[in-house]
């Protein structure tokens, strides 16, 4: 099936978080909730993405900047409509808007148990195995 590459919006949120919730190696945090992707949505208009099948939302990509680099987030096509194209599709339209932005680069991060993400990352850009992640928590 055939799908089309949408804006994201936060009408789409409900459809996504669901989609988000039942699919293996994504994890969610409170940066996941309604009103941060309202937030992340107006902060980078024209740089997250859906892909609807039938008028459901099937694939998503979450896109955003810090005027430097791009930051990937949730690039999730569920499962039933995978290895079709929807995950480029949905890759090349944020890649587009960055850049439009210009932006140059972008990063992103896939848990090492996510053998699905990890193998669709590996065939569409270069992993990074230098670096180490650290992650500072504000709460």
């Amino acid at each position: 099936m055939s799908g089309t590459v949408h804006e994201f919006k936060i009408e789409h949120y409900d459809q996504a978080i669901a989609l988000w919730k039942r699919t293996p190696g994504i994890g969610l945090s409170s940066a996941d909730a309604h009103e941060c992707i309202a937030g992340s949505l107006g902060r980078n208009p024209g740089l997250s993405f859906v892909v609807r099948i039938d008028g459901i939302v099937a694939g998503t990509i979450l896109c955003g900047h810090d005027g430097r680099r791009g930051l990937i987030h949730h690039l999730v096509v569920d499962p039933q409509f995978r290895r079709a194209g929807h995950g480029r599709m949905l890759l090349t339209a944020a890649l587009e808007g960055l850049r439009a932005e210009g932006i140059d680069k972008a990063h992103l991060l896939v848990f090492r148990s996510n053998l699905d993400g990890l193998a669709f990352w590996r065939r569409v850009s270069v992993e990074r195995v230098e670096l180490a992640l650290f992650s500072i928590s504000m709460k």
